[in-house]
């Protein structure tokens, strides 16, 4: 009976002694961690490139050269790209000739997240190609296409990316052919490389 009246006056003792404040007190909330990351309205892209060679007759390789690409963001789901690409390397030396190809194309692109890390697009491109080398008319030609791609954002600045799209561009059917060619070849276009966001 002793030894519960003596725990009963510690503990009114103890109340009395530790401010009722003290007692009372909440941890303060934290602020939310911003997972968003920095919104930057850039991108800048450059990597290896491949097209294939269609409008040029017996190539039997396509081209391996560099894309490089630049896009401005309009909120999280459109922006404006410029894509320019340089192809002078044969994949295998089965070629005609020595024939190069740039390309310089721009359009529209639609975005959006996949999962976690992992974003894509689809976009419309439409610009010019240029045939160099190989007596090809017209050199350079009216182009355009679709094509979608995928980024894997390793963080807020930068990116992997792959992408592919299908380039139809109007050459002649026979080489040494004057003057301009109704005649559409549609090239595979595509490339992987890194983004840097800013």
């Amino acid at each position: 009976m002793k030894s519960k009246s003596l725990l009963w006056i510690l503990a009114a003792a103890s109340a009395l002694v530790v401010p009722m404040n003290a007692v009372g007190q909440v941890a303060p909330e934290r602020p939310p961690k911003d997972l968003t990351g920095p919104d930057y309205k850039y991108e800048a892209f450059i990597g290896y490139g491949y097209t294939s060679l269609n409008q040029v007759n017996q190539s039997r390789s396509g081209l391996q050269g560099v894309d490089v690409q630049v896009m401005r963001s309009f909120g999280d789901h459109f922006g404006i790209k410029l894509d320019g690409g340089q192809y002078e390397w044969g994949v295998t030396s089965s070629n005609t000739g020595n024939p190069t190809v740039d390309m310089f194309l721009a359009g529209p692109v639609i975005r959006g997240n996949l999962f976690e890390k992992w974003s894509a697009y689809a976009q419309a491109l439409v610009g010019g190609v240029h045939t160099g080398t190989v007596s090809i008319q017209p050199n350079i030609s009216f182009a355009g296409g679709a094509g979608v791609g995928v980024d894997y954002n390793k963080n807020a600045r930068w990116s992997i990316r792959a992408f592919g799209d299908d380039i139809g561009s109007a050459f002649t059917l026979v080489p040494y052919q004057p003057g301009y060619s109704p005649h559409t070849r549609f090239n595979a276009h595509a490339g992987i490389g890194v983004v840097y966001h800013f």
